[in-house]
């Protein structure tokens, strides 16, 4: 039996929309190899959520005059209908709401149960004037590893935490004028030293499937001690933590992570009609499934450290992590993307300027996967039109004209030589589509070539050779089945217009075709599919 693909995109923090940096990182990924598995006849569940915990709403609405309940309530609706306007195809995007809630509780509540958190003294920022401790989006110094600039927390520059009061030079966020002392607090630790023997034994049998950034980020914090993870902070945004030992406190957000993919993953499931009683269900060890993260490389630590030894604190209760995928930043015009300084393009704004399929195809073949790339409106624009819109719509007319004097009902003869080609085309997207050597990147080059391929293909073609144009027709229909992915709405199209995109079982035979009639590409925006229709390639 195919065990099922648990895919997390990590819940962005409702602090505002998602901007096209966003979109290019994990939701572009995890969606393409969502839609490869579906189309392979693969069971898979993707979701997300949003992470309202995070500090960083309450300091981004403070600068937006709003509470933060009113702003995170406001992004969250934006969020969504920016995932779906462009096409990502969650199968359930969860609420925060009290199920949310609860599955955080019940899991930090277990733990602490188990004896599994260590009461600390701990010094941190503390702004004398209000009275407040600072910790996480709520304060910028420069890290203590790489020197940079970074938020408290995690530093999204070198990957590498920066617990308590080792920020050099701590300023507020909310006012960065205010004066900044240290103050002690008790507070609640996962001491993640405990857990070096199994960390180190997990990335040993799972470095086949990390990115090189992240096997470096593994690797430099294992060679030095791992600093105790903050399971709550003395501050009032966040989920109140149920403890004795520390009251009026709160969960860090981070410590959610596990629990709220938990939940996101069982309101997926009651959204594809499966209903289970306990929120936790489908992550237990005895149902094996595949769980896969993609996410962004600041996210690293916490999603591979913190988060990994929070899920082996429960003992075998729960699955590990398969793979992290990572991506690098996406910058604009060569420079970070800042919704504070306005340098920015919104997704959604993208994509109802520009047809999605042409945004997919662009962010794919730029895509941030081992350093930072560049996004450029006109980049865009003519990549888009010369490597992608102006060769498949050529293809499309040469195919037309090849086909003009063939009935509808025609079938065309395919040669041994046309299926074992067509074959070896489904593997190579296979190749790019699996999680071994994932890359958007190399997907979408590769219906760059096989276009240019398609063309040459298609001036050879002789009427009055038996399969020169059965292999052409297959070789097209293979094409926009590998495709489809990355090009949802061309493969919606392609879907009702009646053609055959699905792929047979092993090797592809050399029985007829039928003549099909190739969707164009245009470059002026119309309306979108709902839900494209998966196009199903079988392994």
């Amino acid at each position: 039996m195919t065990r099922r693909t648990v895919i997390i995109a990590p819940p962005p923090t409702p602090n505002g929309d998602l901007h096209t940096g966003h979109l290019a990182g994990p939701y572009l990924a995890g969606d393409v190899h969502a839609r490869y598995l579906r189309a392979s006849g693969r069971p898979v569940i993707f979701t997300s959520g949003t992470d309202d915990s995070q500090t960083y709403v309450v300091s981004s609405a403070a600068r937006a005059g709003l509470t933060p309940e009113e702003l995170a309530l406001r992004s969250a609706t934006q969020i969504r209908a920016t995932l779906e306007a462009a096409g990502i195809s969650v199968d359930g995007f969860a609420p925060f709401d009290k199920g949310y809630r609860q599955t955080v509780v019940d899991f930090v509540t277990d733990l602490h149960s188990d004896g599994a958190f260590r009461l600390k003294t701990v010094r941190l920022p503390y702004v004398e004037a209000t009275g407040e401790y600072l910790m996480e989006g709520l304060v910028a110094g420069d890290c203590p590893v790489c020197l940079l600039e970074s938020r408290g927390g995690l530093c999204e520059s070198c990957g590498h935490p920066n617990n308590f009061d080792e920020l050099l030079h701590p300023r507020s966020t909310v006012d960065p004028d205010a004066v900044v002392t240290h103050r002690e607090a008790q507070i609640l630790v996962l001491p993640m030293e405990e857990y070096r023997d199994r960390l180190a034994d997990y990335y040993v049998r799972h470095r086949d499937v990390l990115r090189p950034h992240t096997a470096q980020l593994v690797r430099e914090a294992l060679e030095r001690p791992l600093p105790d993870f903050p399971i709550t902070y003395p501050t009032g945004w966040g989920i109140p933590a149920p403890f004795t030992e520390t009251p009026g406190q709160v969960l860090n957000a981070w410590a959610e992570g596990m629990a709220a993919s938990m939940y996101c993953t069982w309101y997926a499931a009651e959204q594809l009609g499966e209903h289970a009683d306990r929120f936790d269900e489908h992550w237990l060890s005895e149902h094996g499934i595949e769980l896969v993260y993609f996410l962004g490389f600041d996210n690293v630590y916490f999603w591979g450290m913190t988060h990994l030894a929070l899920l082996m604190a429960h003992g075998d209760r729960y699955v590990e992590p398969h793979a992290i995928v990572s991506n690098e930043f996406y910058e604009l015009e060569n420079q970070k993307f800042s919704t504070s300084k306005g340098h920015v393009v919104w997704a959604a704004d993208l994509v109802a300027e520009v047809p999605r399929d042409l945004v997919r195809f662009y962010l794919a073949l730029t895509a941030p996967e081992h350093s930072r790339t560049n996004f450029s409106r006109e980049a865009l624009a003519t990549l888009a039109s010369s490597r992608l819109v102006e060769p498949w719509n050529r293809l499309a007319g040469r195919l037309d004209e090849l086909q003009a004097a063939v009935p509808a009902d025609a079938l065309l003869e395919v040669s041994e030589t046309g299926a074992a080609h067509a074959a070896i085309v489904v593997e190579r997207f296979r190749s790019h589509y699996e999680l071994e050597s994932f890359s958007l990147h190399r997907a979408a080059d590769l219906v760059v070539v096989h276009l240019d391929r398609l063309l040459k293909q298609a001036d050879r073609v002789a009427a009055d050779v038996p399969g020169d144009l059965g292999d052409l027709v297959l070789a097209v229909r293979t094409l926009t089945a590998c495709a489809a992915p990355l090009l949802v709405d061309l493969a919606a199209r392609a879907e009702r217009a009646g053609v055959g995109l699905s792929l047979p079982a092993g090797p592809v035979a050399a029985v007829p075709v039928a003549p099909l009639r190739l969707p164009l590409l245009s470059t002026e925006v119309g309306a979108f599919e709902s839900l494209a229709v998966p196009v199903d390639i079988r392994a």
